[in-house]
């Protein structure tokens, strides 16, 4: 006897057996026992949801001379019988992938002017029309518009963003749905008690997921266990035929990640890595994996789980274990990780500090120290509780004690931070970076120890960051812990002349260039010469707004430098937009050569004298 795969074999044959698409049934079975059709349809949706199968029981459901009170075809008809035994000359089936041309349109258009010799329609299945080239689809515009009356058009696709908006327009539009899990599931139960095959529900929910919504798909896929158990289709054989990644290694991973053991779950991982599954793989395994727990959580949400109902206890189960914040936290890291996973060239490395970072999610803190920094790499493999008494750690500069002089904070642009003797306490760098001015001043009291240890005022967390009022107030509010720098020579009236603020100009701009987070602002500012307007204020001219908003962010922090450097602490600041007067085009090398010349006659005799020429 010839073998029949089971997606032709246990193909429906009425509305009643098509499976998921109840909505879209009953509206053709109403259609056909009203008499009111469409002389088009379009059926789309993804690959194996039944669009074909359904245009086909449409087809001959509206030719049965004795359609049932419920829209069915009766099967005893000499319709019925030619459809079921493949000689129907009223319904045709064309594959417009490769019946596509301009050519092909013309000679279905041929066909549909011959009336049917049995039955009342004339039926054109034309499947995957999005294929139709735009020439096609325009010379069977007209035919599709106004066919005759005998005549009726299904036209499936899959892709139906591809089809012509005045082809959507003369057709009556049904979107199939996805299957879902426990419907694919109950299907290849009925199929294998009819082939006699055992089964394991766990089997056939690995079955249902891998075909991704597809009937079809899911019915290749169980020919093929089936071949490969020898009818015994089992979950174990099931993952081994596919190469499926055990679900229970999820488990296992979340399981170990909430107790911490690190060693554990490199153990697994390189196990599961050994058995030829992929790293990234597994990412979006156990990305997907967090993602169901997450819906566990939550009755409401449960429904969204595509799982088998043993699978949707256990994730319930893990549920209970999870916190919720470790849960958001992990997906964060993992779809991190998937970001970066084609570009990484060590990807194994990069798989392992992912896992390292979910496992570590709930462990305590090393050391009060840590608190600080919440990208570090916690202890590894064990927690170990040191017995000897931890050293006080520096904090982050904020409130508790006066904050130092201004003078005591300050770092020379490009110079290096001298290091600290003890390279275990971390030094707090906001407080530096808000300070730092465009000069230096060195410390009084002979201290050789990095003036920026000093900051270790104690603040609670509360204080760190902006506020909402601080965003209301202004577009750039500085956060709670920010204090502008003041003037310390403010008895200093010391009278300076215009070159000599040129020259501390350049000074400052050279020293910020030393600085790489200052390299480009310093540059431009380079080009600017500072002028004096009404002694002692000095005023700036630049040619772009956005050179203006860079240069005002740090406006007062250029007074104070200039009036340490010029010992003058009644110096202003004016800085302002160019005017288009002010503004001097830009000259080329020839343009300033004949501008030279004509500005100075003796340049021109020596250029003719010599037979000078521009290069």
């Amino acid at each position: 006897m010839e073998y029949i795969v089971s997606a032709r074999k246990y193909r429906p044959m009425t509305f009643d057996s098509v499976v998921g698409q109840q909505a879209l049934t009953t509206t053709l079975k109403n259609a056909v026992t009203s008499g009111k059709l469409a002389h088009a349809y379009l059926f789309c949706g993804p690959r194996g949801v039944g669009k074909t199968t359904c245009a086909r029981i449409f087809a001959k459901a509206i030719n049965c001379e004795h359609p049932t009170g419920e829209g069915e075809a009766c099967n005893e008809c000499e319709s019925c019988k030619a459809f079921n035994e493949q000689r129907s000359y009223n319904i045709f089936e064309l594959d417009a992938a490769s019946n596509n041309s301009v050519e092909n349109m013309k000679a279905l258009i041929d066909q549909t002017r011959i009336p049917p010799q049995v039955g009342k329609y004339k039926v054109f299945i034309i499947d995957e029309v999005h294929m139709l080239s735009t020439a096609a689809f325009n010379a069977f515009l007209k035919t599709l518009e106004e066919p005759p009356s005998y005549v009726v058009f299904i036209l499936a696709t899959t892709e139906k963003h591809k089809i012509l908006p005045t082809i959507l327009s003369r057709c009556q539009i049904y979107d199939f749905e996805r299957m879902s899990v426990p419907n694919i599931i109950s299907h290849l139960k009925m199929v294998a008690e009819r082939e006699g095959y055992q089964y394991e529900e766990e089997a056939l929910a690995v079955i249902a997921e891998k075909a991704d919504g597809g009937m079809r798909d899911a019915l290749s896929i169980f020919d093929q266990t089936a071949s490969f158990s020898q009818g015994n289709v089992t979950y174990q054989k099931v993952i081994e035929d596919l190469n499926v990644l055990d679900s229970q290694n999820y488990f296992n991973l979340i399981d170990l990640a909430l107790e911490n053991k690190v060693s554990d779950v490199m153990v697994l991982l390189n196990n599961i890595i050994n058995h030829g599954f992929d790293g990234g793989l597994l990412i979006n395994g156990l990305a997907a994996h967090v993602r169901n727990v997450l819906m566990a959580k939550d009755p409401q949400t449960i429904p969204l789980l595509e799982v088998s109902q043993q699978q949707k206890e256990r994730y319930q189960a893990q549920a209970q274990k999870c916190p919720t914040p470790f849960l958001y936290k992990a997906l964060q890291i993992m779809n991190r990780c998937d970001i970066n996973y084609r570009q990484s060239s060590n990807k194994r490395l990069l798989v392992e500090l992912t896992l390292i970072e979910i496992a570590q999610i709930t462990q305590p803190e090393d050391s009060p120290a840590a608190g600080r920094s919440p990208k570090r790499l916690k202890s590894l493999f064990k927690k170990i509780v040191l017995k000897v008494q931890p050293q006080p750690a520096a904090q982050v500069a904020g409130a508790g004690r006066p904050m130092p002089h201004t003078k005591q904070v300050v770092k020379h642009m490009g110079e290096e931070n001298t290091p600290a003797k003890d390279t275990s306490k971390s030094q707090p760098s906001v407080a530096a970076d808000s300070l730092t001015m465009f000069h230096h001043t060195p410390a009084t009291d002979g201290s050789k120890e990095n003036p920026v240890q000093q900051v270790k005022r104690k603040v609670s967390l509360g204080t760190i960051g902006m506020s909402f009022s601080n965003l209301i107030q202004a577009e750039q509010a500085k956060p709670t812990y920010y204090k502008e720098p003041e003037i310390d020579n403010k008895e200093e009236v010391t009278q300076f002349t215009s070159e000599e603020l040129i020259l501390q100009w350049r000074a400052m701009c050279k020293r910020m260039m030393a600085n790489k987070d200052y390299l480009s602002i310093a540059t431009r500012m380079n080009n600017l010469t500072p002028t004096i307007t009404d002694y002692p204020n000095i005023e700036l001219v630049v040619e772009s707004n956005i050179l203006l908003d860079e240069m005002n962010a740090i406006k007062n922090r250029i007074r104070i430098t200039l009036a340490q450097n010029l010992h003058n602490a009644n110096i202003q600041v004016f800085i302002r937009l160019a005017e288009k007067t002010e503004i001097k085009p830009k000259l080329t090398r020839g343009e300033l050569f004949e501008k030279m010349k004509s500005e100075n006659p003796t340049v021109m005799k020596l250029i003719e004298k010599l037979g000078l020429a521009m290069a």
